[in-house]
């Protein structure tokens, strides 16, 4: 049996689908997986010892069209798959699946659910789940049950000497905590300010002698010099230099990691380290309740301003919600899981 898994959003909406690639394993020991996934996130599941093959689909590069869709298609026709599991919905995979002549089509009733052959009612956009459970959701839906499910990204060794060559480059040594921050995010109702992580990571550096790593793919690295810029401390600033195993390989070094509701957050709860969270718009899709962090030792924040809609992007109250969180109780939060590990 052939089996192909999709997931071509995000980066953390790849790490919260990762339980479904062992899943699908122990339902089918023998069967031949594929998972697909766009470029910037192939390096969650590439090394994933469950998979046979990681299938690239780039609909924003060359595969941006529907010549280019359409032999791509084609070419995954030649690989006779029996099963894709859609894990999220998108036209274009719904697409790609139906021309590859791929038998069973599991997925949700939108974007095009007429080219599935077995539709699930999409309900995520309520909030009432988190995606971590939406992807459970659906593997029962597809007679698979998921007995062992944890987030899992693979370090791989290259990822883990380039993490250590560029500690060394920065004279990280081994005597003090490394607390990694992320002041990027995919839009500016989930941005923090660069101020609160300048004072936040100040009193950490000082207290703790901690060093203090910030991390942003380099379309953030805007907000990571303004980080930077504000602080005292002379930050570790890898904005724009990392790659995402290397992010990864980095964030299973560190004792704690800051960072506005993002994909790095998830990566970090896969390899084990604590995670402060910070979360803006109350949509209840956008909420802690679907994309807070899962591990154990993990805290959230998240205040309701007041506002009747969220308008995103196009808040005119000035981010309230993000406003209303301070460095101080970040501060102390953090101060809580360093003091407990030490």
């Amino acid at each position: 049996m052939k089996i192909l898994i999709t997931r071509t959003d995000r980066i953390g909406d790849v790490v919260l689908s990762t339980p479904a690639i062992k899943a699908v394993r122990d339902k089918y020991p023998e069967a031949y997986i594929a998972f697909m996934v766009r470029p910037e996130s192939k390096e969650i599941v590439y090394g994933n010892p469950y998979l046979n093959e990681v299938i690239i689909y780039d609909k924003y590069g060359k595969h941006r069209n529907f010549l280019s869709t359409f032999i791509f298609a084609i070419a995954l026709r030649k690989k006779r798959f029996d099963l894709a599991i859609m894990l999220h919905p998108t036209n274009r995979v719904h697409l790609v699946a139906y021309l590859a002549g791929i038998q069973e089509r599991i997925g949700y009733d939108r974007k095009w659910p007429f080219l599935l052959t077995k539709r699930m009612p999409h309900k995520k956009q309520e909030g009432k789940k988190h995606e971590f459970e939406y992807t459970l959701d659906i593997l029962k839906f597809a007679r698979i049950d998921a007995k062992d499910a944890k987030l899992f990204v693979p370090l791989a060794e290259k990822s883990i000497k380039r993490a250590e060559e560029l500690l060394a480059e920065y004279h990280v040594g081994s005597g003090a905590p490394l607390v990694a921050v992320n002041p990027d995010a995919s839009c500016p109702s989930k941005r923090w300010p660069a101020r609160n992580f300048a004072v936040c990571c100040d009193r950490l550096a000082g207290k703790f002698k901690a060093r203090i790593i910030i991390l942003s793919g380099r379309e953030g690295m805007k907000y990571a010099n303004e980080v930077a810029d504000k602080m005292t401390y002379e930050p570790v600033n890898l904005a724009g230099k990392t790659s995402i195993g290397e992010v990864a390989a980095l964030l299973s070094k560190c004792a704690l990691f800051i960072s506005n509701d993002s994909g790095p957050v998830h990566i970090a709860c896969a390899v084990g380290t604590p995670v402060i969270a910070i979360f803006g718009r109350k949509d209840p899709g956008l909420s802690p309740a679907r994309w807070r962090p899962l591990g154990y030792k993990d805290t959230v924040f998240h205040k309701d301003a007041g506002c009747s809609f969220c308008f995103a992007h196009k808040c005119d109250a000035g981010f309230k919600c993000l406003e209303a969180i301070t460095p101080e109780e970040v501060f102390k939060a953090a101060d809580k899981l360093l003091a407990a590990n030490p």
